[in-house]
């Protein structure tokens, strides 16, 4: 079983100013409860015994919450203090930490119970099937943001990107890796896509189709929609 994970909590949110001027994307509130103490949470439930999370921008405010806050898992902080190391090279520095397949999950997704299903369902198929990489996907016509943009398609759970067809899943922002895709990437920054379109190539990627209604903090216009539904 999957008894890790990484939360990515370097970025800047810039698509959130001026809210995020003084406040980390993760530690912004959809009612009462931060995104950063809701994907933890839903990690909880989960079972997931051990997490990474990666810091840079205002990252002493993370930690300091972090700090007062009493989780039952054990949290371990990778402080991207010289530079920020893009969600690619995020992932590979911290997987120093991991000698066995992890998850890799985003904060501005609206994580709830629903979801343990469907990643149940991930983790047996990338057990199951050997897979390198797997992601959770959604139809974009299921996304609370109606001006989000596909990023693939799917064929037999095969993940494909087709120049000049309509790409109509979404990446939810929940992924299981095995650290051996990283291996003969010399970079430190560069993003995800870079390990994804590799695998593409090959055939490798691959993805679950989740038929959750998608709840992502994309931009500012929808914060403030997803906190007064």
């Amino acid at each position: 079983m999957i008894k890790k994970a990484m939360i990515l909590a370097a970025g800047f949110g810039k698509r959130l100013n001026p809210l995020t001027l003084d406040c980390p994307k993760p530690l912004l509130k959809i009612g009462r409860e931060t995104l950063l103490s809701n994907t933890i949470n839903f990690l909880e439930q989960y079972q997931i015994k051990e997490i990474i999370i990666n810091v840079h921008y205002l990252g002493e405010q993370i930690s300091e919450y972090l700090n007062k806050r009493n989780f039952n898992i054990n949290i371990n902080i990778i402080n991207e203090k010289e530079k920020i190391l893009n969600t690619g090279g995020g992932i590979l520095n911290a997987s120093k930490y991991f000698n066995e397949s992890f998850l890799c999950i985003n904060p501005d997704t609206i994580w709830n119970s629903q979801y343990i299903g469907e990643l149940k369902k991930m983790e047996s198929e990338f057990i199951s099937k050997k897979r390198k990489n797997i992601l959770l996907v959604v139809n974009k016509e299921k996304s609370f943001d109606k001006n989000l943009k596909g990023d693939f398609n799917l064929e037999n759970g095969l993940i494909k990107i087709e120049k000049n067809k309509d790409l109509k899943y979404v990446y939810t922002g929940l992924q299981i890796i095995n650290p051996k895709v990283f291996l003969n990437i010399n970079e430190e920054v560069f993003p995800i896509n870079k390990i994804w379109n590799n695998l593409i190539e090959r055939s490798e990627l691959f993805a679950l189709k989740s038929n959750i209604d998608f709840q992502h903090v994309s931009n500012l216009d929808i914060y403030k929609k997803l906190n007064i539904k």
